[in-house]
C-alpha cells in the first residue's frame, strides 16, 4: 500500500484528487486542506507521493515544499504541484524548490493518472534501493564482524602457542592484555585504540617459538651468551608478525619488538629510549612485568602485589614510563578485578574457597 498526501485547501479539488488516487489501485490518499497539518501528518509517517496546489491559504505551494524537504527522510520523495499551466516563474521556482512534477488546472484525469503512476513507481524504485542499500550495509557489517571475531580467535591461538613452550599460562596473556587496556584508557585513548591493544598485546611474546627449549626452560639464571640468544625472541616476533594488512597483527608486531625496550633507553633490542618507544610497547611493558612478578612460576614465588607495586613505582621513569605507571596504579581497583576474573587455575580455586 502506497500513500499519497494531498493537500489542497478547495473541497472540491481535494475530493476530485483522493477519487483519482484510489483509481490508481494499492494506494491510501491522505487529504488534508490545511498545509501546517500536512507537514505534521508527514513527520514519522510513509510518504510515496505529494500533491499540492500552488495558491494554499496561510502557506503556498512554494513554502510547503521547501518545508516537506527539510523533514528527515523526505528529501526525495517525489512531489507534484497543481497550477495553472501559463504560471512558468511558479513553475520555475517550485523546480528550485524540490518539486518534481506539475499538473496544469482543470485537472486533466488521463494526464494524472500517468504522472501519478510514474511517480508512484519512481517512489517504489528508491524505497527498494535504498532498503537494498540498507540489506547490503547489515550484510557487510556482519560479514565484517564475523572476520573479527575469527582474526580474533587466530591471534589468541597464535599467542598461545608460545604459552605452550614457556612456564607462563594461557591466564597470564589475558590478565596482561586486560591491565594493558586499563592502562591505555587512563591514558585516554579511544575506544577502538583500546580494544586493538586488548588484541594484539597477548602476542608480545610470540617470538619465543623461535627460542631454543635449553634456553628456554632452563630453570636456573642464564649465561649472558644464553641471555643474548633469549633477547632475539623480540625481533623473532617482530618478523613473524610484520608486514600483514591486519592492523591488529601490525600491532603485534610493534608490541613485540619494542615491549623490553626501557624508558632510559637501557633495554633490547633497538635501545630505544623516552617516546621513541611506541606507545601500545610501553604500556604492555607495565603489564607485563607486573603480572609476570605476581605470578608463581616453576622457577620463583610470586610477589606480592605490594612488592610488585613497589618496583614499578621504582622503576617509574628509568624501567617504565611514568605516565603508563600513574595510569595503571590510578586503576588500581580495576586491576584487582581482572586479577579475580582471570586468575590461574590453583589461584581460582582458592579464590573461590576465600
Amino acid at each position: 500500500m502506497q500513500h499519497v498526501l494531498i493537500v489542497d485547501d478547495a473541497p472540491a479539488a481535494l475530493a476530485l484528487l483522493s477519487e483519482l488516487v484510489e483509481k490508481l489501485g494499492d494506494c491510501r490518499a491522505i487529504p488534508l486542506s490545511s498545509p501546517v497539518e500536512a507537514l505534521a501528518w508527514a513527520k514519522g509517517k510513509p510518504v510515496d507521493l505529494v500533491i499540492v496546489d500552488y495558491t494554499l491559504n496561510g502557506m503556498d505551494g512554494l513554502e510547503f515544499i521547501r518545508r516537506f524537504r527539510q523533514i528527515p527522510g523526505k528529501d526525495i520523495t517525489p512531489i507534484m504541484m497543481v497550477t495553472a499551466k501559463d504560471q512558468k516563474p511558479v513553475r520555475y521556482r517550485a523546480l528550485d524548490a524540490g518539486a518534481n512534477d506539475f499538473l496544469g488546472k482543470p485537472v486533466d484525469k488521463v494526464e494524472f493518472l500517468a504522472r501519478a503512476k510514474n511517480l508512484l513507481i519512481l517512489s517504489d524504485a528508491r524505497t527498494k534501493l535504498a532498503d537494498r542499500a540498507a540489506w547490503l550495509a547489515d550484510e557487510v557489517q556482519k560479514a565484517t564482524a564475523e572476520i573479527l571475531a575469527r582474526e580474533r580467535d587466530t591471534v589468541m591461538r597464535l599467542s598461545r602457542a608460545a604459552e605452550f613452550r614457556d612456564p607462563e599460562t594461557g591466564a597470564h596473556i589475558s590478565r596482561m592484555a586486560h591491565y594493558s587496556r586499563l592502562i591505555a584508557k587512563g591514558l585516554g585513548l579511544s575506544e577502538a585504540e583500546q580494544d586493538l591493544l586488548l588484541e594484539a598485546a597477548p602476542m608480545h611474546d610470540i617470538g619465543k617459538v623461535g627460542i631454543a627449549d635449553n634456553i628456554l626452560l632452563k630453570p636456573g639464571r642464564l649465561s649472558e651468551t644464553e641471555f643474548a640468544v633469549m633477547q632475539q625472541h623480540a625481533v623473532y616476533g617482530y618478523e613473524l608478525l610484520k608486514g600483514s594488512a591486519s592492523r591488529v597483527l601490525q600491532a603485534g608486531a610493534e608490541i613485540a619488538l619494542g615491549h623490553h625496550e626501557k624508558f632510559d633507553g637501557s633495554g633490547y633490542p633497538r635501545g630505544l629510549k623516552g617516546e621513541a618507544i611506541p606507545l601500545f610497547s610501553r604500556i604492555v611493558a607495565v603489564a607485563d612485568v607486573f603480572d609476570a612478578l605476581t605470578s608463581e612460576r616453576p622457577y620463583k614465588k610470586a610477589w606480592t602485589l605490594e612488592a610488585a607495586v613497589d618496583f614499578l613505582t621504582a622503576g617509574s621513569g628509568t624501567h617504565f614510563d611514568p605516565r603508563c605507571v600513574q595510569s595503571f596504579l590510578n586503576a588500581w581497583d580495576d586491576v584487582l578485578a581482572v586479577r579475580d576474573l582471570h586468575a590461574d587455575a590453583g589461584e581460582s580455586k582458592l579464590l573461590s574457597i576465600l
